[in-house]
């Protein structure tokens, strides 16, 4: 059967690597287009037969051997995300993929995206190599561009060769324990299907990266070639959504099996309900570019898999990415509404993730895959969504924000987050007059840092406003050797027993369940002859304690003594102060305090 390119996917944590590597192969720069350094989208590049042959010849001949013979027309490598925060995004590129390469740092090992990748992998059954990164920083490494990690080997200097040893040794024994894997380096695995091979290299030299490109190659024609076989059943999944000048809207795809033809009838997702169009002009990037980067396309009549394809056709502008293309036959309404049923159900899945009912913030992202990414790591996060779209924030969005935004009782949940998405000028406007903060970013965790600091802001500005009504909940026992002033302002040698203690505490002495003495407010903490704002458990301090005016005549010794406990006063409006402002900072002894002292005062 004929063959179509395998799909490559490159994977790892962040920083291993993973887009220089890519920029190794074909010898381009696609890192410093990258936000952060760490790659956000999917994005695809075809490597021809040709070019794998050439990049291989002089290992070919170093080991003997004829050069590369091969029934598969090249290789088509998609790059993916390796920040934990896109783990769909990743999952979507692996259900893709059919030969993945795991991108680890030899200098820092496993990591916990390395971890979650070789998982991710595992799940989907998905075969891999492991590309050992970085080999040029090992201990005076001499470094020769290109050159077959054998060679390279044989040029350096011991101390490099014994760091190089130690450093892959830990590696191997680490997959081994952490992940339960059998790994070798390549030219010393004899059993492909029980061992995962290790391949080192540099990124940045280029030193073993042909020994990669070979064992790609061999490895898919060997053990894959019922899997990449041709098949005539459409598989194709849009990546991005482009505007192109002289085209108008176009969809950027992976085709992984099947074929696309000018005039087909085609059905995809849309944020405002399925598309149906037709195909009106098909491109395909010129090898070796980068489908992202580079806008080098050559206009094609039909293609076959595997391919990354630019779609041009009318109504596009609204289609998702990260979802399905589907071709109908033409005029067939019943197959046109089937398909176009199939493809929304990929986007109503996501969106019926959103928390309707709690208040949650609103999010826009560009792209399904990146909307599921920040759904999912919110989640994790714990920050509730209440109103999730795809595509820019325009007036409409900040209307129905507001709308949503009117129901809730607390302020700071008032915010709209946008991931790699633009704000119109008059939803800018609109949401400055309604005190709508918008929050943009192109890395995801950026933006939950930004939505975090929002919230922090908030709180000490509401804790700035509410010091005063605000008593924390303390038992105080008082140490009898230290009462060093015994009428106002009393001056007492106190030993905290449960609580926290404050400056501005108003104390009670207990003298039974119903007889309480009323002694004043904490004015001063001193600890080793320091000034203190607060105490906490186990702490001995002295206190000074300033009743009011009226209570002037109260004496240590008359109306209470040592054998009475002290307290903190608290009100019901002090103990609403404290769930609303320090509902995560207090300990859960502390709030079983706040309990007890509540049934004492009968709040």
């Amino acid at each position: 059967k004929e063959l179509r390119a395998p799909i490559c996917c490159v994977m790892g944590h962040v920083d291993t690597g993973k887009t220089k590597l890519l920029d190794q192969m074909r010898k381009s720069h696609v890192q410093e287009h990258e936000a952060g350094g760490i790659t956000q989208q999917i994005g695809a590049t075809f490597f021809p037969v040709q070019t794998l042959r050439s990049r291989t010849k002089e290992l070919y001949e170093s080991l003997g051997k004829s050069p590369l013979s091969s029934d598969i027309p090249g290789l088509l490598v998609i790059d993916t995300p390796g920040h934990e925060s896109f783990t769909n995004l990743r999952a979507r590129g692996s259900s893709l993929c059919d030969i993945a390469i795991l991108v680890i740092d030899i200098m820092h090992g496993l990591e916990p995206q390395t971890l979650e990748s070789i998982n991710l992998l595992r799940e989907k059954k998905t075969p891999f190599i492991i590309a050992l990164n970085k080999i040029d920083r090992c201990y005076n490494w001499k470094s020769v561009e290109n050159l077959a990690i054998r060679k390279s080997l044989k040029n350096q200097p011991e101390e490099a060769v014994n760091d190089f040893e130690s450093r892959v040794s830990e590696t191997i024994n680490a997959l081994t324990c952490e992940s339960g894997l059998n790994t070798q380096l390549y030219y010393k695995n004899k059993d492909f299907r029980k061992y995962i091979s290790i391949v080192p290299l540099s990124a940045v030299t280029g030193e073993g990266v042909c020994d990669m490109m070979m064992l790609l190659m061999q490895l898919t024609q060997k053990f894959q070639s019922k899997r990449i076989s041709m098949k005539s059943e459409l598989q194709c999944t849009v990546l991005d959504v482009k505007k192109a000048e002289g085209l108008g809207s176009t969809i950027d795809v992976i085709l992984v099996n099947g074929q696309l033809k000018q005039g087909d009838t085609i059905v995809v997702c849309g944020t405002m309900g399925a598309i149906v169009t037709n195909i009106r002009i098909l491109m395909r990037p010129r090898p070796l570019r980068e489908s992202r980067v580079h806008n080098d396309f050559i206009e094609e009549k039909v293609i076959e898999a595997s391919a990354g394809i630019r779609v041009a056709a009318s109504g596009l502008e609204d289609a998702v990415a990260g979802t399905s293309l589907v071709i109908v036959p033409k005029n067939n309404l019943t197959a046109i509404e089937e398909a176009k049923a199939l493809v929304q159900s990929e986007l109503s899945s996501i969106l019926s993730r959103v928390d309707k009912g709690s208040e949650g913030v609103c999010v826009h992202a560009s792209t399904l895959g990146s909307l599921e990414a920040i759904l999912s790591f919110f989640k994790t996060s714990k920050i509730p969504v209440s109103l999730a779209a795809i595509g820019p924030i325009g007036k409409k969005d900040v209307m129905r924000a507001n709308s949503l935004f009117a129901t809730y009782e607390r302020e700071e949940k008032r915010v709209v987050l946008g991931f790699d998405v633009k704000v119109t000028d008059e939803a800018k406007a609109m949401a400055e007059t309604a005190k709508i903060p918008i929050f943009l970013g192109d890395i995801i965790y950026h933006l939950q840092d930004r939505f975090l600091q929002h919230l922090k802001e908030h709180e000490e500005k509401l804790q700035e406003l509410n010091e005063h009504a605000v008593i924390f909940p303390v038992v105080l026992d008082i140490m009898p050797l230290c009462v060093f002033r015994k009428k106002s302002p009393l001056l007492l040698g106190v030993k905290v027993i449960e609580g926290i203690l404050k400056t501005g505490t108003p104390l009670v002495a207990l003298k039974g369940l119903e007889d309480h003495v009323f002694l004043g407010k904490v004015t001063g903490i001193e600890m080793d002859h320091k000034n203190k704002e607060e105490a906490n458990v186990g702490q001995e301090v002295c206190i000074r304690v300033e009743a009011h005016t009226n209570d002037q005549n109260l004496l240590y010794g008359r109306q209470f003594d040592h054998k009475n406990q002290l307290v903190s006063q608290m009100t019901r409006k002090s103990i609403e102060a404290l769930k609303e402002n320090y509902r995560n900072k207090l300990k859960k002894e502390d709030w079983g305090l706040v309990a007890k002292l509540k049934r004492l005062f009968r709040l």
